[in-house]
């Protein structure tokens, strides 16, 4: 068993979305990420099928230039190679689910780029 926390060691940047994993497991990966209201992931995309879950606060979630607000308990299924973007419109914390081909280092590049 691995256990992990969306709200212990809760840690935003001030300057950018912050990303955390908090599994590493042999079919998929789990990552944290910590946003401050204003903070914005530019428009990226990734091979691999995700989900994205608010689990707390409110963001913008763009796809294909489309704008959709989710709040707090909104689950959203992406296929690969979807354009899409995030902006916090208040603090949140969004939990992002990666298939064990993609990577944490990329969503840590695309916090970083943003």
């Amino acid at each position: 068993m691995k256990k992990a926390s969306l709200v212990n060691d809760l840690q935003y940047d001030e300057n950018k979305p912050a990303v955390q994993v908090l599994f590493d497991t042999e079919s998929s990966k789990e990552i944290r990420i910590a946003m401050r209201k204003g903070h914005v992931m530019k428009e990226h995309k990734t091979p691999y099928p995700i989900v994205v879950e608010i689990f707390e606060g409110h963001i913008r979630f763009g796809i294909k230039g489309e704008s959709n607000e989710l709040k707090k308990g909104d689950l959203v299924f992406l296929e690969g190679n979807v354009p899409h973007d995030l902006e916090a419109l208040q603090d949140s914390t969004i939990r992002l689910t990666l298939t064990k081909a993609d990577t944490a280092e990329r969503v840590k590049g695309v916090a970083e780029k943003s």
